[in-house]
């Protein structure tokens, strides 16, 4: 097997709607303060202005399998594009809050798409010595799209002092427009091809991505694609999948309840609430998103050398103890408040090297074909309804409650995720997606 360009290629465009992910993730947070002043917004309505989008995410996660499958995942990515851009200048042209929420909404089903049908797609042209570290492609674009989000929301915020926000939100159109245009030059899935029986396309696929022997392949999918057409009636929740479905939903559950998104979206907020002024607070949160994006990469190194379980063991540990460091800090308010920045750089450092390296490309893994759309779904769904319940709720519970006692309970929930990935957890490193099928006793 060797890497080939066209196998890069595909790659890097598909995972270009990690990086639009990232930023419409990210954006937001540099807005918050215009916006609860132009649209009079209160704690609650502020976390559902934030949260908006999450619902969105949600909706777009639970059905972008299903047009996936029926037309291929590279027509889902281009109207993932198109309503990208939509959001973008939408958002950025909004005249009251209601269009600012359509159009949010609208970003949010991006989202949602993306984070199914690019991680799918990825893995299903990766060679699987490989796979991991091309579907950690898709993360690492997605925390690249958040660092650029927060270093424009910095570099606009001192160059423009009339409707920041509105530039801050519609710059986004620009790469979204980008991706648009690349994506008609990458093919479907061999996946995908096999099973609507386009087989020469599929070997020409496996051909430009460096695959030696497409017929061996080719004979591996058809033989999932004909067990999967003898039991097409068998649902994803029939007892069968059990083991699965548990991993990628304590895994997607776990990753929000780090406060992974609720820190991203807040992050100047936490830290003017630590006494960090305006401009100081812009300026941490893009050394929040330079270490993640750094931490990312070296997960990527290592996640096909050390494992996915390795991975959320060492970072499960870092995450415990650094949250709880920060939680120090909101109990005990001193002079030392800068050491929050610290802090939050260590838990992003560890979030990074484990689940935000790890999540995409294991419950791309773990999920047969028969059922491996509505598998990401399920994964994505359960990711993204816990971060609009956390992101929604979470002003509320710091400005009553403090820091302290969010910082608490995230720290409580990594304790929790470290137990479920010492004794339950499953490795794939290596393993053929046909092999990690038949491990899990679901072939």
């Amino acid at each position: 097997m060797k890497i080939t360009a066209s196998l890069i290629q595909f790659t890097l465009i598909a995972a270009l709607g990690g990086l639009l992910f990232g930023f419409d993730t990210a954006v937001i947070s540099g807005t918050t303060s215009d916006l609860v002043k132009i649209f009079h917004l209160n704690d609650v309505y502020l976390g559902q202005t934030v949260a908006i989008a999450l619902y969105g995410t949600i909706l777009g996660s639970l059905i972008a399998g299903i047009p996936a499958e029926k037309y291929g995942r590279k027509k889902v990515l281009i109207t993932v594009a198109i309503l990208y851009i939509t959001c973008a200048l939408g958002c950025g042209l909004a005249r009251n809050w209601y269009m600012f929420l359509f159009f949010r909404f609208l970003g949010g089903l991006g989202v949602g798409g993306s984070s199914v049908v690019a991680p799918l797609y990825i893995a299903e042209i990766a060679p699987p010595s490989i796979r991991g570290r091309l579907v950690g492609l898709n993360q690492f674009n997605i925390v690249c799209g958040i660092l650029l989000a927060f270093l424009s929301n910095y570099l606009i915020a001192r160059s423009i002092h009339t409707d920041a926000w509105r530039w801050m939100l519609g710059v986004q159109a620009i790469p979204a427009t980008l991706f648009f245009l690349l994506l008609f030059f990458i093919p479907d899935s061999p996946r995908w091809l096999v099973k609507w029986d386009r087989e020469e396309e599929a070997r020409g696929v496996l051909l430009k991505t460096g695959i030696s022997d497409p017929g061996k392949v080719i004979s591996e999918i058809k033989e999932s694609i004909h067990a999967e057409r003898h039991e097409h009636t068998e649902p994803m929740f029939s007892g069968k999948y059990n083991r699965p479905i548990l991993y990628a939903v304590l895994l997607a559950m776990f990753n929000q309840l780090a406060g992974i998104n609720a820190i991203l979206y807040y992050a100047p907020k936490i830290f003017e609430q630590a006494g960090f002024g305006k401009d100081s607070a812009m300026l941490q949160s893009v050394g929040i998103g330079l270490t993640n994006l750094l931490f990312t990469i070296l997960a990527m190194s290592l996640i096909d050398r050390f494992g996915r379980r390795t991975l959320m063991l060492v970072g499960s540990v870092g995450m415990i103890l650094f949250l709880s460091l920060c939680a120090s800090v909101f109990y005990n308010p001193t002079s030392e408040n800068k050491l929050l920045l610290v802090y939050l750089v260590g838990f992003i450092a560890f979030f990074a090297f484990s689940q935000g390296a790890v999540i995409w490309v294991f419950i791309s893994e773990i999920f047969p074909n028969k059922v491996r759309e509505k598998g990401q779904s399920l994964g994505t769904f359960t990711h993204w309804a816990m971060a609009a319940i956390i992101t929604g709720i979470f002003p509320i519970i710091a400005t009553r409650f403090g820091g302290g006692v969010s910082f608490t309970f995230f720290a409580c929930m990594m304790l929790l995720q470290l137990l479920f990935v010492g004794k339950i957890m499953p490795e794939t490193k290596g393993r053929s997606l046909e092999q990690i099928q038949h491990d899990l006793g679901i072939d």
